[in-house]
């Protein structure tokens, strides 16, 4: 039987290819989507290039049909552009908005689809409780079904015979023994190794089935040494010349950007391994035009970037780089061995052998994590730190956003690590309120 699936306005600008997501089943899309798509066709950012996407796909399908009566689509469905008089039950309107309307067209499709499902797919929580009141039945759209606690899993131990672990210090590597559960090793996890007396961490090889052990950080790196064993994971992925993408996940204070800006700094400052550190975050709505403030350009995203120049000064400081530790970031975007600009600009670029550090990551859409590693030539790494349950972005949330889109994709794969920071570094007090708080 087919399914008749009624689409919100905010599913669409999330992804305008969702039109052709629904496999051989019936797409409804109501006239008042498309109204609201309309007044973003101008905006310079994400939202603004994906309604005119969705702008193009509709208009090359209206060559097929008329919209009203549907058109078919390549994988086996229809496309049905729809409008209804009906109305929602008396004290059930908030105003007369666009939600209502949008559940109107949902009852109208149940009505004219009698004994067939009818399913309101949206993004907003909201309309989901309240199409449930109305007897219907709503979906979030997530069509890979990641769990959150998957982002999060526990660091897995490697069992190994007596004696392996001393053996492993010796060698720098061990054959990779089964998993302890039912789920497979992939490319980069980074595991404990545990023999009956002592332990070790390691990378996993898994095409070469071995598993390999870490930089020992014997020596500071910028003034910093990995605190516990995830900033160990971190630090080492970070450095690790042959993983290009690298994504730090983890709550406020357990020390990503700083992490990785040590990393990078090492990388390009001392070893010279890179061209130049670039550093980057959105500033949010990522695209948005800031040429409208005063102020030369430094200025307009000093307000944006602070916590980097924060984390870049307080890494001179800690390394005794000089005792003009205020002017660090300055000094080094002066000698062209860092640069920092915000994400609006780097459509279009071409990154060669640099070092990138992309923050708070999880405020960006799956289209915009694209765009950005499709800017990388030869030679380039890339970081992404972020924390999935701390999003400023209303068009994206902690399983749809771009940061846990990466992780699930390039789960596995050789050149990629994911690692997840649980304990924070940063302070007491700033532990003890992202625990409490």
């Amino acid at each position: 039987m087919r399914k008749n699936f009624v689409l919100d306005t905010n599913i669409l600008l999330h992804n305008p290819e969702a039109i052709f997501g629904f496999a051989d089943n019936t797409v409804w899309i109501p006239i008042v989507v498309i109204e609201e798509i309309d007044q973003f066709k101008k905006d310079g950012s994400e939202l603004g290039r994906n309604a005119r996407e969705v702008a193009r796909h509709l208009d090359a399908l209206r060559a097929l049909g008329t919209l009203t009566d549907g058109v078919p689509l390549d994988s086996g469905g229809s496309l049905h552009v729809i409008m209804t008089e009906r109305t929602l039950p008396e004290g059930f309107h908030l105003n007369h908005r666009a939600d209502d309307r949008i559940l109107a067209v949902a009852l109208e499709v149940q009505n004219q689809r009698a004994g067939e499902p009818v399913i309101l797919i949206t993004l907003d929580t909201n309309l989901r409780i309240r199409a449930s009141v109305l007897g219907l039945e709503a979906e979030d759209y997530d069509t890979r079904r990641i769990a959150i606690e998957d982002l999060y899993p526990p660091v897995r131990v490697c069992e190994v015979a007596a004696g392996e672990v001393p053996r492993f210090y010796q060698d720098g590597s061990l054959p990779l023994p089964p998993p302890p559960d039912e789920v497979p090793w992939y490319e980069n996890e980074y595991v404990m190794v545990k023999d009956e007396r002592s332990t070790a961490l390691a990378r996993v090889k898994r095409e070469e089935q071995r598993v390999d052990s870490l930089f020992p950080f014997k020596q500071s790196l910028w003034g910093i040494k990995p605190r516990n064993r995830e900033q160990h994971f971190a630090l080492d992925a970070c450095l690790r010349e042959d993983i290009h993408v690298v994504c730090l996940i983890g709550k406020a204070g357990t020390g990503k950007t700083l992490i990785a800006l040590a990393a990078g700094l090492h990388l390009v400052a001392d070893q010279e391994k890179y061209k130049r550190l670039l550093v980057s975050r959105p500033i949010f709505p990522l695209g948005r035009d800031i040429g409208y403030l005063p102020g030369t350009v430094e200025s307009k995203l000093k307000p944006w970037m602070q916590p980097i120049h924060d984390n870049v000064e307080f890494l001179f400081s800690l390394a005794s780089r000089g005792k003009k530790a205020g002017h660090a970031v300055e000094e080094m975007v002066r000698s062209g061995v860092m640069e920092i600009e915000p994400l609006t600009y780097i459509r279009g670029r071409s990154i060669a052998n640099q070092y990138m550090i992309v923050d708070e990551a999880q405020n960006l859409t799956p289209h915009e994590i694209k765009t950005i590693l499709t800017r990388a030539g030869d030679g380039t790494k890339i970081v992404f730190t972020g924390d999935p349950f701390q999003i400023d972005n209303p068009y994206v949330d902690s399983i749809s956003n771009g940061l846990t889109y990466l992780i699930d994709r390039f789960r596995g794969e050789k050149i990629a690590a994911s690692i997840t920071l649980r304990k924070g570094e940063r302070s007491r007090l700033a532990e003890l309120a992202a625990n409490l708080l």
